[in-house]
């Protein structure tokens, strides 16, 4: 069955709502729970009930569209619908999905919602993808992760090391790699902290895989050299024991 997407419209424009739920209705997995004149009405609506997609306006009274999003704590996946370019680099900043110029045709309505669709999907089966694996992870010495078409299991003790790629993660193990469609932070959560260490933004390393540490970089058993950060030097030397030097010495 396919999965209903709860969006909500906020324009200031009678007309842009009215287009807004006529393209709506065209769409089956689009499910409108309201369609709000103002920002104020958009948040209460946000406040009191589950919204997948927001579709805003950016330029109305009082508070714009871009002040809206910002008040959120917690925002729904976003489509800026307006009638002018100016805030597209600062929409785009805000995580917007897409950002629909004035007048909007239904062709590139659907390609955005549909770019929505996709990412909303993705985001699904990655939480639900993580919540499976925690407690085979906390229970056990080994995780799954996605492979392709098949969950792969993983030892702790294969790994040496693990590399973040924006939305996905390259696992480096002793004798393959696997690429998986997970943030580093999902992966952290599920690594047992006695055994792995987040030296960088972009890695984590198993630290019994670790061969030598000298200057920002650590050296692992495959002969590989990854960069440290500066801020997790410190720590990093801790947990390996690594005691009577100091930066300054070295």
């Amino acid at each position: 069955m396919e999965q209903t997407i709860k969006c909500l419209v906020v324009d200031d424009e009678p007309f842009a709502r009215d287009l807004m739920e006529n393209y709506i209705s065209r769409i089956p997995f689009l499910h409108p729970v309201a369609f709000c004149e103002n920002a104020m009405e958009a948040i209460e609506v946000l406040q009191t009930q589950q919204i997948d997609l927001l579709l805003s306006d950016i330029q109305m009274p009082n508070i714009n569209g871009l002040e809206m999003i910002r008040s959120l704590s917690n925002p729904p996946f976003i489509i800026f619908t307006t009638a002018s370019r100016d805030h597209a680099i600062a929409g785009f900043e805000l995580d917007a999905v897409d950002y629909l110029v004035k007048p909007i045709s239904f062709e590139r309505f659907l390609k955005a919602v549909n770019k929505a669709r996709t990412t909303i999907q993705q985001k699904s089966l990655q939480s639900i993808a993580a919540e499976a694996a925690k407690p085979k992870a906390a229970a056990n010495n080994h995780l799954f992760v996605k492979d392709n078409n098949k969950f792969t299991k993983i030892l702790f003790d294969d790994i040496l090391y693990i590399e973040g790629m924006k939305d996905y993660i390259k696992i480096i193990c002793q004798d393959k790699s696997i690429i998986t469609y997970m943030r580093m932070k999902g992966i952290e959560d599920l690594l047992p902290s006695d055994q792995f260490f987040r030296i960088h933004k972009s890695y984590i390393v198993r630290l019994q895989a670790i061969k030598s540490l000298m200057g920002n970089t650590v050296e692992v058993v495959n002969g590989q050299n990854i960069i440290i950060s500066k801020t997790a030097r410190q720590d990093l030397k801790r947990l390996l024991g690594i005691a009577g030097f100091n930066d300054e010495e070295e």
